[in-house]
Protein backbone atom coordinates (compact mmCIF):
# COMPACT_ATOMS: atom_id res chain seq x y z
CA UNK A 1 0.00 0.00 0.00
CA UNK A 2 1.15 3.44 -0.53
CA UNK A 3 1.62 6.32 1.90
CA UNK A 4 1.80 9.76 1.06
CA UNK A 5 2.39 12.36 3.68
CA UNK A 6 2.83 16.07 2.49
CA UNK A 7 5.43 18.34 4.98
CA UNK A 8 5.78 22.13 2.94
CA UNK A 9 8.95 24.30 4.43
CA UNK A 10 10.68 24.19 7.89
CA UNK A 11 8.15 24.74 10.12
CA UNK A 12 6.46 21.84 8.91
CA UNK A 13 9.68 19.73 8.88
CA UNK A 14 10.25 21.10 12.96
CA UNK A 15 6.64 20.75 13.92
CA UNK A 16 7.07 16.66 12.48
CA UNK A 17 9.94 16.10 14.26
CA UNK A 18 9.17 17.55 17.68
CA UNK A 19 5.79 15.60 17.36
CA UNK A 20 6.94 12.32 16.43
CA UNK A 21 10.65 11.73 18.10
CA UNK A 22 13.56 10.93 17.40
CA UNK A 23 14.52 9.56 13.91
CA UNK A 24 15.59 6.12 15.74
CA UNK A 25 11.92 6.31 17.44
CA UNK A 26 9.93 6.71 13.94
CA UNK A 27 11.91 4.06 11.84
CA UNK A 28 9.68 2.38 10.23
CA UNK A 29 9.16 -1.78 10.71
CA UNK A 30 9.24 -4.10 8.08
CA UNK A 31 6.08 -6.26 7.32
CA UNK A 32 5.71 -10.41 8.50
CA UNK A 33 8.59 -11.61 6.50
CA UNK A 34 9.49 -8.60 4.31
CA UNK A 35 11.29 -5.61 4.55
CA UNK A 36 10.65 -2.36 5.97
CA UNK A 37 9.70 0.54 3.81
CA UNK A 38 11.58 2.64 1.65
CA UNK A 39 10.94 5.98 2.65
CA UNK A 40 11.53 8.31 0.02
CA UNK A 41 11.37 12.02 0.14
CA UNK A 42 10.09 13.77 -3.20
CA UNK A 43 8.53 16.95 -4.85
CA UNK A 44 5.34 16.32 -6.14
CA UNK A 45 5.41 16.56 -9.20
CA UNK A 46 6.88 14.69 -11.68
CA UNK A 47 8.81 13.28 -9.11
CA UNK A 48 5.68 12.17 -7.03
CA UNK A 49 3.76 11.10 -9.94
CA UNK A 50 7.05 9.06 -11.28
CA UNK A 51 6.94 7.16 -8.08
CA UNK A 52 3.14 6.72 -7.66
CA UNK A 53 3.20 4.95 -11.00
CA UNK A 54 5.95 2.74 -9.71
CA UNK A 55 4.07 1.98 -6.77
CA UNK A 56 0.81 1.41 -7.96
CA UNK A 57 2.34 -0.71 -11.54
CA UNK A 58 5.19 -2.48 -10.24
CA UNK A 59 6.49 -2.34 -6.77
CA UNK A 60 4.27 -5.22 -5.28
CA UNK A 61 5.86 -7.63 -7.59
CA UNK A 62 9.10 -6.29 -7.16
CA UNK A 63 8.93 -6.99 -3.40
CA UNK A 64 9.61 -3.15 -2.91
CA UNK A 65 7.07 -1.33 -0.56
CA UNK A 66 7.38 2.55 -0.55
CA UNK A 67 6.30 5.37 1.57
CA UNK A 68 6.83 8.63 -0.37
CA UNK A 69 6.52 12.02 1.19
CA UNK A 70 5.91 15.11 -0.81
CA UNK A 71 7.96 18.09 -0.36
CA UNK A 72 7.32 21.26 -1.77
CA UNK A 73 10.34 22.80 -1.23
CA UNK A 74 14.03 22.74 -2.35
CA UNK A 75 16.17 22.14 0.84
CA UNK A 76 13.94 19.83 3.24
CA UNK A 77 14.59 16.93 1.11
CA UNK A 78 18.36 17.21 1.68
CA UNK A 79 18.07 17.99 5.56
CA UNK A 80 15.98 15.11 6.24
CA UNK A 81 17.91 12.66 4.83
CA UNK A 82 20.74 13.92 6.94
CA UNK A 83 18.53 14.01 9.87
CA UNK A 84 17.91 10.34 9.43
CA UNK A 85 13.42 11.02 8.48
CA UNK A 86 14.38 9.36 4.94
CA UNK A 87 16.10 7.07 3.64
CA UNK A 88 16.43 8.11 -0.15
CA UNK A 89 15.27 11.29 -1.82
CA UNK A 90 14.15 12.25 -5.38
CA UNK A 91 13.95 15.68 -6.70
CA UNK A 92 17.61 17.31 -7.31
CA UNK A 93 20.26 17.11 -9.91
CA UNK A 94 23.79 16.65 -9.65
CA UNK A 95 24.67 20.95 -9.57
CA UNK A 96 22.11 21.31 -6.97
CA UNK A 97 23.24 18.47 -4.43
CA UNK A 98 26.83 20.58 -4.95
CA UNK A 99 25.66 23.44 -4.33
CA UNK A 100 23.80 22.40 -1.26
CA UNK A 101 26.88 19.84 0.02
CA UNK A 102 28.93 23.32 -0.23
CA UNK A 103 26.73 25.03 1.62
CA UNK A 104 24.92 22.59 4.09
CA UNK A 105 26.36 20.46 7.00
CA UNK A 106 28.55 18.51 6.96
CA UNK A 107 26.93 15.18 5.06
CA UNK A 108 27.99 12.53 2.85
CA UNK A 109 25.08 12.48 0.23
CA UNK A 110 25.81 10.17 -3.20
CA UNK A 111 23.80 10.68 -6.22
CA UNK A 112 22.76 7.28 -7.65
CA UNK A 113 21.00 7.51 -10.52
CA UNK A 114 19.71 10.13 -13.29
CA UNK A 115 16.01 9.16 -13.92
CA UNK A 116 14.10 12.44 -15.64
CA UNK A 117 15.22 16.38 -16.70
CA UNK A 118 12.61 18.86 -16.36
CA UNK A 119 13.72 21.41 -18.88
CA UNK A 120 13.41 25.33 -17.87
CA UNK A 121 11.69 27.29 -20.42
CA UNK A 122 11.25 30.71 -21.05
CA UNK A 123 7.65 31.45 -20.29
CA UNK A 124 5.10 34.97 -21.10
CA UNK A 125 1.71 35.18 -20.70
CA UNK A 126 1.69 38.67 -23.27
CA UNK A 127 4.94 37.83 -25.50
CA UNK A 128 4.39 35.40 -28.17
CA UNK A 129 8.43 35.05 -29.20
CA UNK A 130 11.80 36.16 -27.36
CA UNK A 131 12.24 38.53 -29.68
CA UNK A 132 9.32 40.57 -29.44
CA UNK A 133 10.69 41.28 -25.63
CA UNK A 134 10.27 45.11 -25.36
CA UNK A 135 13.25 47.15 -24.46
CA UNK A 136 13.64 47.55 -20.42
CA UNK A 137 11.36 43.80 -20.38
CA UNK A 138 11.82 42.80 -17.11
CA UNK A 139 12.45 38.50 -16.39
CA UNK A 140 11.81 36.94 -13.06
CA UNK A 141 14.60 34.02 -13.28
CA UNK A 142 15.28 31.19 -10.18
CA UNK A 143 17.20 32.49 -7.25
CA UNK A 144 18.91 29.10 -6.57
CA UNK A 145 22.94 29.14 -8.44
CA UNK A 146 22.33 25.65 -10.06
CA UNK A 147 19.13 26.83 -11.97
CA UNK A 148 20.37 30.81 -11.87
CA UNK A 149 22.52 29.90 -14.34
CA UNK A 150 20.73 27.83 -16.87
CA UNK A 151 18.56 30.99 -16.80
CA UNK A 152 21.19 32.83 -17.69
CA UNK A 153 21.63 30.51 -20.46
CA UNK A 154 18.92 30.34 -21.79
CA UNK A 155 18.66 34.34 -21.97
CA UNK A 156 21.93 34.79 -23.59
CA UNK A 157 21.70 31.63 -26.47
CA UNK A 158 18.66 34.15 -26.93
CA UNK A 159 20.75 37.05 -28.07
CA UNK A 160 18.66 38.51 -25.04
CA UNK A 161 22.13 39.14 -22.93
CA UNK A 162 25.89 38.02 -22.86
CA UNK A 163 27.52 36.63 -19.54
CA UNK A 164 30.93 36.61 -18.24
CA UNK A 165 32.57 33.14 -19.37
CA UNK A 166 34.81 33.69 -16.19
CA UNK A 167 31.65 33.45 -13.83
CA UNK A 168 31.07 29.56 -14.89
CA UNK A 169 28.30 27.71 -13.53
CA UNK A 170 28.05 30.14 -10.72
CA UNK A 171 26.94 32.93 -12.97
CA UNK A 172 24.35 35.43 -11.57
CA UNK A 173 22.93 39.02 -13.07
CA UNK A 174 25.72 40.57 -11.47
CA UNK A 175 27.79 39.01 -14.49
CA UNK A 176 26.10 39.84 -17.30
CA UNK A 177 28.46 42.30 -19.44
CA UNK A 178 26.51 43.11 -22.17
CA UNK A 179 22.55 43.94 -22.02
CA UNK A 180 21.37 45.98 -25.11
CA UNK A 181 17.47 45.63 -24.37
CA UNK A 182 18.09 46.87 -20.81
CA UNK A 183 16.44 43.79 -19.27
CA UNK A 184 15.43 44.15 -15.74
CA UNK A 185 16.75 40.47 -15.09
CA UNK A 186 15.26 39.33 -11.11
CA UNK A 187 15.67 36.41 -8.89
CA UNK A 188 13.14 34.84 -7.15
CA UNK A 189 12.02 31.94 -5.46
CA UNK A 190 11.90 28.91 -7.71
CA UNK A 191 8.13 27.94 -6.39
CA UNK A 192 6.70 31.43 -6.88
CA UNK A 193 7.88 31.76 -10.84
CA UNK A 194 4.11 30.90 -12.10
CA UNK A 195 2.70 33.37 -10.08
CA UNK A 196 4.58 36.27 -11.15
CA UNK A 197 4.89 35.44 -14.50
CA UNK A 198 1.71 38.13 -14.77
CA UNK A 199 3.54 40.68 -13.06
CA UNK A 200 6.52 40.64 -15.50
CA UNK A 201 7.10 40.93 -18.96
CA UNK A 202 8.30 36.76 -19.14
CA UNK A 203 10.01 34.13 -16.31
CA UNK A 204 12.21 31.52 -16.76
CA UNK A 205 10.49 28.55 -15.10
CA UNK A 206 11.66 25.06 -13.64
CA UNK A 207 9.62 22.25 -15.51
CA UNK A 208 8.10 20.91 -12.37
CA UNK A 209 6.49 24.43 -11.35
CA UNK A 210 5.47 25.28 -15.02
CA UNK A 211 3.54 21.43 -15.08
CA UNK A 212 2.10 22.22 -11.67
CA UNK A 213 0.63 25.78 -12.60
CA UNK A 214 -0.10 24.48 -16.57
CA UNK A 215 2.73 26.97 -17.76
CA UNK A 216 2.92 24.22 -20.63
CA UNK A 217 -0.87 24.66 -21.50
CA UNK A 218 -1.90 27.72 -21.05
CA UNK A 219 0.99 30.41 -21.40
CA UNK A 220 3.42 31.01 -24.04
CA UNK A 221 6.98 29.00 -24.82
CA UNK A 222 9.36 31.61 -26.20
CA UNK A 223 12.47 29.15 -25.84
CA UNK A 224 14.05 25.88 -23.91
CA UNK A 225 17.19 26.09 -22.19
CA UNK A 226 20.42 24.73 -24.86
CA UNK A 227 20.98 21.30 -24.66
CA UNK A 228 24.91 20.74 -24.52
CA UNK A 229 26.77 17.27 -24.45
CA UNK A 230 26.83 17.24 -20.52
CA UNK A 231 23.09 17.96 -20.33
CA UNK A 232 22.10 14.63 -18.17
CA UNK A 233 25.16 15.24 -16.24
CA UNK A 234 24.24 18.67 -15.10
CA UNK A 235 20.21 18.93 -14.94
CA UNK A 236 19.27 15.32 -14.97
CA UNK A 237 17.44 14.74 -11.12
CA UNK A 238 17.91 11.59 -9.51
CA UNK A 239 18.28 9.53 -6.80
CA UNK A 240 20.04 10.31 -3.88
CA UNK A 241 21.10 7.91 -0.32
CA UNK A 242 23.30 8.52 2.28
CA UNK A 243 26.89 7.09 1.16
CA UNK A 244 26.59 4.60 4.12
CA UNK A 245 23.47 4.06 2.83
CA UNK A 246 24.00 3.09 -1.32
CA UNK A 247 24.07 -0.53 -1.39
CA UNK A 248 20.81 -0.95 0.28
CA UNK A 249 18.92 -3.63 -1.42
CA UNK A 250 15.71 -1.51 -1.43
CA UNK A 251 17.68 1.81 -2.91
CA UNK A 252 19.10 -0.55 -5.76
CA UNK A 253 15.64 -1.67 -6.65
CA UNK A 254 13.94 1.19 -6.79
CA UNK A 255 16.84 2.25 -9.13
CA UNK A 256 16.16 -0.02 -11.56
CA UNK A 257 12.56 -0.04 -11.36
CA UNK A 258 13.13 3.50 -12.28
CA UNK A 259 14.64 2.65 -15.24
CA UNK A 260 12.11 0.10 -16.34
CA UNK A 261 10.90 0.62 -19.87
CA UNK A 262 7.11 1.76 -18.55
CA UNK A 263 8.30 4.27 -16.25
CA UNK A 264 10.38 5.43 -19.05
CA UNK A 265 6.78 5.33 -21.44
CA UNK A 266 4.85 6.51 -18.79
CA UNK A 267 7.48 10.22 -18.44
CA UNK A 268 7.06 10.27 -22.27
CA UNK A 269 3.11 9.99 -22.68
CA UNK A 270 2.36 12.51 -19.56
CA UNK A 271 4.64 15.43 -19.85
CA UNK A 272 5.43 15.03 -23.47
CA UNK A 273 9.11 17.24 -23.80
CA UNK A 274 8.56 18.90 -21.28
CA UNK A 275 10.09 16.12 -19.04
CA UNK A 276 12.77 13.82 -20.60
CA UNK A 277 13.31 10.72 -19.35
CA UNK A 278 16.71 9.14 -18.80
CA UNK A 279 17.45 5.61 -19.43
CA UNK A 280 20.01 3.17 -17.61
CA UNK A 281 22.69 4.34 -19.76
CA UNK A 282 22.36 8.15 -19.46
CA UNK A 283 20.78 9.20 -22.55
CA UNK A 284 17.74 11.44 -22.45
CA UNK A 285 14.50 9.43 -24.15
CA UNK A 286 12.57 11.73 -26.33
Amino acid sequence: MRTTSILIGAAALTLAVAACGAPSEQAAEPAEGGQAPLRIGVNPVPHGDVLAFIDENLAEEAGLDLDIVEIADYNTPNAQLVDGDLDANYFQHRSFLNEWSENGPEADLTYITDVHIERLGLYSEGVESAEDLPEGAEIAVPNDPANLNRALGILETEGLITVDPEAGETATEKDITDNPNDLTITPLEAAQLPRSITDVDAAVVNGNYAIEADLTEESNLLAWEPEGDDYVEKYANGLVALDENVDDERIRLLADLLHDERVLEYIQQTWQGVVLAVDAEGRPVE
